[in-house]
């Protein structure tokens, strides 16, 4: 397993640092949208029953659009009518449950879960699109990635090695308390080291607290796709990367670090 995780990992990451470095904004959005669109149907595949998943096909179509559409608006600097796009998802969800609830009352269920599913994968992952666009873009997206990933493995290996103390045993019953301390840790030094050489003007306090609640946010990120695939029985949400699972096993941290990572830039760091 440790084996097929590097080895995944050296395939990958050369790919990404190419294309976030010389690849563009038009790229980057581009690879976003189809992480997303696998993302989204691995999320089904876990949150769906068996009896559900007929059902839900118009569902997991109309997702598709509309996650697609938030990416790209928040590309195409709209991103104020992303809401308005969510709203109108809400209600073509809501018009497709009502001529199927007489004879499916779990309808509703389906409607609720695209909902949810349209939050937590194509709207998170246009911060990192927003992110790109903004000033020190490629930049803050290396900051992003490395404190995320760090965190993760460093979580990962240390939690493997040291951990005595269960996290939380009910949703993760490998995750240790040792384990996320390391996380964090890992996470605040990678973080203060792109600090030093490459955003020196930021201030010390300000970007101490990001980089702690990027690692945070990232865990909690994990937990939450974990709980999600306890209450379906379900160890990983794919098996299209070695090692790692599904798209979204290896997105679920950076999901939630994102839009931590925008509102600190754009808010609190300006």
């Amino acid at each position: 397993m440790h084996l097929k995780r590097w080895i995944t990992a050296i395939v990958v990451v050369p790919f990404l640092v190419l294309l976030i470095s010389i690849g563009g904004t038009l790229w980057l959005a581009v690879v976003i949208n189809v992480i997303c669109i696998i993302a989204l149907l691995e999320y089904f595949r876990i949150v769906l029953n068996k009896d559900q998943k007929i059902t839900a096909i118009s569902f997991q179509i109309l997702t598709l659009f509309t996650g697609s559409a938030v990416l790209w608006s928040a590309y195409f600097h709209s991103f104020n009518i992303v809401l308005d796009i969510i709203a109108l998802n809400v209600v073509i969800s809501t018009l497709i449950s009502l001529p199927k609830f007489k004879s499916d009352s779990s309808v509703w269920e389906i409607a609720f879960k695209q909902v949810v599913g349209i939050i937590y994968i194509p709207l998170f992952l246009s911060y990192i699109v927003l992110l790109r666009n903004g000033d020190n873009g490629v930049l803050w997206i290396f900051l992003l990635l490395i404190v995320v990933f760090m965190g993760d493995t460093s979580a990962y290996y240390l939690g493997s090695y040291f951990g005595q103390h269960k996290l939380c045993p009910a949703v993760s019953p490998n995750k240790t308390i040792e384990g996320a301390l390391g996380g964090l840790a890992a996470s605040l030094g990678s973080g203060a080291l792109i600090k030093t050489f490459f955003l020196p003007l930021l201030p010390w306090g300000l970007s101490l607290l990001l980089f702690l609640s990027i690692g945070i946010a990232g865990q909690v990120g994990d937990l939450f796709e974990s709980q999600i695939k306890r209450v379906a029985h379900i160890k990983d949400s794919g098996a299209i990367l070695p090692g790692h699972g599904g798209v979204l096993d290896r997105i679920d941290a950076l999901l939630f670090a994102a839009p931590v990572a925008y509102i600190f830039k754009e808010y609190l760091l300006t």
